[in-house]
Parts: C-alpha cells; sequence; structure tokens
C-alpha cells in the first residue's frame, strides 16, 4: 500500500471514530442531575419498541393507584436560547409535551394538580418530570460511507455542518409515592424529531410532534 493509500485510509478512520454511531439513549454525559439517582436505570424497551433506560420498583403496579398528582414538566435545567433555537420554541414543547403526558395519564388515571385538598379516597401516585435537552446532531455515519473514498467525503460533510442532523429531545421523569415520598419508577428518554437538513436549519417544534406522541403512547403502554 503506498502512501497515498495509507493517507485515505487514516482520514477514513478519523472520521469514523469521530462520527461514530447515534446513541438511541441518553448517554451518561447527558444525564442532567434531575433524578436523584442514575446509577439503578437498566435498559429497557418501551411499548413502541424503542430503547429506554428505566427503574421500576419490585412491588410497582399501575393499578394500585387511581389518580396521578401532575403539574407539568419543567424545563430542567433552565434552557438557553440560540440561534437554533429560541425561548418561543422551548415553550411550546413544553405545553405540547404536557398536554401529551396528560392525555396519556388522562386514559387510566384522575388527573389533578394540587394535593389541595386530596380527593376523597383518593389513591394518588405523584409524577414529577422535566424536559432537559433539545438539540440538533450530525446524523451517524451510514453503512454505505464505511468505504474509504465516501467515508472521507461524509467526513467531509459532517465537518462543514453539510451532514443531515437528528433532533433529540431529552426527558427524564419520577414516579413518587406520596405516603412514603420514595420514587417507585426512575426513567430517562431520548426521542427523535425530524431530520434537519444542515445546521444552518432552525429547529421547530413541528419537529416534534411525531416524537412526543410516540412518548405519549409509550406512556400509556407502561401504565396499562
Amino acid at each position: 500500500m503506498d502512501a497515498s493509500n495509507n493517507g485515505w485510509l487514516g482520514v477514513a478512520l478519523s472520521v469514523l471514530v469521530l462520527a461514530g454511531c447515534t446513541s438511541k439513549i441518553t448517554d451518561e454525559d447527558q444525564y442532567s442531575g434531575y433524578l436523584d439517582r442514575y446509577d439503578i436505570l437498566q435498559p429497557a424497551v418501551a411499548a413502541s419498541g424503542e430503547p429506554t433506560l428505566r427503574w421500576v420498583a419490585a412491588d410497582f403496579s399501575p393499578a394500585a393507584f387511581d389518580t396521578v398528582l401532575f403539574d407539568g414538566l419543567e424545563l430542567y435545567p433552565a434552557p438557553r436560547a440560540t440561534d437554533r433555537i429560541n425561548a418561543n420554541t422551548f415553550q411550546q414543547l413544553q405545553q405540547s409535551t404536557n398536554q401529551a403526558v396528560v392525555n396519556a395519564l388522562s386514559s387510566r388515571y384522575r388527573v389533578i394538580t394540587t394535593l389541595q385538598p386530596t380527593p376523597a379516597g383518593a389513591r394518588v401516585l405523584v409524577l414529577q418530570a422535566a424536559i432537559t435537552g433539545v438539540s440538533a446532531s450530525p446524523e451517524g455515519m451510514r453503512w454505505y460511507e464505511v468505504l474509504p473514498v465516501t467515508a472521507v467525503l461524509g467526513g467531509i460533510s459532517a465537518a462543514t455542518g453539510q451532514r443531515d442532523q437528528n433532533t433529540e429531545l431529552y426527558v427524564e421523569a419520577m414516579l413518587l409515592d406520596p405516603h412514603s415520598h420514595q420514587p417507585v419508577v426512575r426513567a430517562v428518554r431520548k426521542v427523535f424529531g425530524k431530520k434537519l437538513a444542515d445546521d444552518s436549519v432552525q429547529i421547530s417544534p413541528a419537529d416534534f410532534t411525531q416524537a412526543i406522541n410516540a412518548l405519549s403512547s409509550d406512556l400509556s403502554g407502561f401504565i396499562r
């Protein structure tokens, strides 16, 4: 193999290392600190078949409750607007996700926003949840880009911002028993919105409509 081929191969391998594959679950360095514990989370599969991270207490049963206290998802930590996502987009995503969660919970439970007063005889479960991140990142390298020449071209596209980008929404949540004040479920979820053409395209709430609906459907499946 001559020096020029060695050079092409080196660049190609560098591209593969840098581009990697898009993770379908939240990575540890993307945990927000919203949950009290992350070390006990385990890989699980949502009702849709999508991967998630979850911990469920051994004695937890969705049927043991008839009411859920939920007063909306937080934005945690407080988001900062950028040239690709503005404050209004964060607020609209929060509102859309709130409504989707309420719709899912209402399929099985009475949903309340305060415990004052607690409905007589209610068996209450508390949901605390937050949107912990919204981002767009270069799409992982596709299989046909592993060939040296196309890998190099793919790497150049990624470096110049021309590669398709995944939009990603991160959610963390806990279900708590209000009597013991202990979590009975902890979950961390990453969902994908629409793909954007490149890093010049703004992120919009509409990019996540289908993803939020899928998240709602998975919540319905979990509490069924």
